[in-house]
């Protein structure tokens, strides 16, 4: 017994350094703390760098004490390992006072002041979900929080390759400020993956605005670009044309309902973008942005449309109807698209028959995701034309609105179609399909 236990503990003493650090890898920060205090390697192995590349620390608005010693960690740790850190991810997670927020703000400052001086490494930041334009937010403590990051990412300029300030809805002239950190070295930024979707305050014309477009025309190498449409422009597209055409590969285009979305973009500058950006392609999200006139407006041909969603969010408008949408508007990126979400209450209107055509017209379509009111025969007639490879979708889910309580007959026709089409389904599809009561 004695050998064994000899044979097993050499077996770990000689494990190469290599597979000790990727056992720790998928370690959290309490139980590497305690594998660390095994023996001399094992200590060594807690100080490579390759296990404190990524950290992402949450602030809890109403921390237990489980999550109080979480984060509390992961803060000391951070500071402990952080000329190592290349990715940083922050979370706030349900801010709930004026109180919390100053504290947040101290901490943040503290902790972006420490890698500012210590890392050389940073590629990658998140802070997501700021929404700087609540109340709880007050202006010295904002202004502050602004200053501070502003500072940082000036100093991390040369080296950040991702910023996602997603959600942080702050003024036209912050928001400028912020991004003007990430050039203001040499007065141009090569950063290549940005996201601002929801980054301004509702209501907000940033189109129209010159210091946005002064701000955006420093950006020379992106590759990714996250936004609201109420940024959109003539003038922002010719910007992105000329500066980052050599590297724009995929641009998300949210279009909220709140956001304004009246300007005139024409088709000719989509087109002179998309010429000199062969790789470029567009994602459209709209949320409750349904009328026909409206999505005309924002959905020209000149457009290389790789993926759209429309959610109407449960919303229903007797003012608008989804039919020349999918029979007008979406067919004109057939060549093109290969991802559809659909989640409409459309109760006011059968689209079996429209959805079907342009689900077979789009060539390239991969990706279905349908919720909205149609009957069950749609399902077995839309997997019909695939197992004839009318079409070449690899992922199905939809979800089948009822105004009936019991769906049981629904159920049992889902089931039926399911086992007629079993071999194609398991073999070829990643399919789910139910049926929902809408009451």
């Amino acid at each position: 017994m004695e050998n064994d236990t000899e044979r097993e503990q050499s077996s770990w003493a000689y494990l190469p350094d290599v597979c000790l650090r990727h056992v720790f890898h998928w370690l959290d920060d309490r139980d590497r703390s305690r594998a660390a205090l095994v023996c001399k390697k094992w200590s060594c192995a807690m100080y490579s760098g390759s296990l404190w590349r990524c950290r992402t620390i949450t602030f809890y608005g109403q921390p237990s004490r489980a999550r109080t010693l979480e984060f509390q960690s992961a803060l000391w740790y951070t500071k402990k390992f952080g000329r190592y850190l290349k990715h940083l991810e922050i979370k706030l997670s349900n801010p709930y006072n004026t109180p919390f927020i100053k504290k947040f703000q101290v901490i943040l400052r503290g902790l972006l002041s420490h890698l500012g001086k210590c890392n050389s490494h940073l590629v990658s930041l998140s802070i997501k979900y700021l929404e700087l334009d609540c109340l709880i937010w007050k202006n010295v403590v904002r202004a502050q929080f602004i200053k501070n990051l502003a500072a940082f990412l000036k100093r991390m300029s040369s080296q950040l390759d991702y910023l996602n300030l997603k959600g942080a809805r702050i003024t036209l002239e912050e928001g400028c400020e912020l991004l003007n950190s990430l050039s203001s070295l040499t007065n141009r930024s090569f950063i290549s993956e940005i996201n601002i979707e929801d980054f301004f305050s509702l209501h907000l014309s940033v189109y129209s605005s010159t210091l946005f477009h002064q701000t955006m025309s420093k950006f020379h190498s992106l590759t990714i670009l996250t936004f609201n449409y109420n940024c959109i422009s003539d003038e922002l597209l010719d910007i992105l044309r000329e500066h980052s055409s050599h590297s724009l590969c995929t641009l998300n285009i949210k279009c909220h309902i709140h956001d304004p979305h009246g300007q005139v973009v024409s088709g000719m500058s989509w087109a002179n973008l998309a010429k000199r950006a062969p790789k470029l392609n567009v994602n459209f999200f709209f949320e409750r942005v349904m009328k026909h006139d409206h999505l005309a407006r924002i959905l020209l041909v000149e457009i290389p449309v790789r993926s759209i969603s429309l959610r109407s969010c449960y919303f229903s408008d007797p003012d608008w109807t989804m039919r020349p949408t999918l029979t007008n508007l979406l067919p004109a990126y057939w060549h093109g698209l290969q991802k559809l979400t659909l989640e409409l209450n459309n109760d006011h209107e059968l689209l079996d028959n429209e959805l079907l055509q342009l689900i077979l017209s789009c060539k390239r379509l991969l990706f279905l995701k349908v919720w909205a009111f149609l009957s069950v025969s749609f399902m077995e007639r839309l997997l019909q034309n695939r197992a004839e490879r009318k079409c070449i979708l690899t992922t199905i889910k939809v979800r089948i609105y009822t105004a009936h309580d019991d769906s049981t007959e629904e159920e049992q026709l889902l089931a039926d179609i399911y086992r007629k089409f079993k071999y194609l389904i398991d073999s070829e599809l990643n399919y789910f399909v139910i049926t929902y009561p809408m009451m």
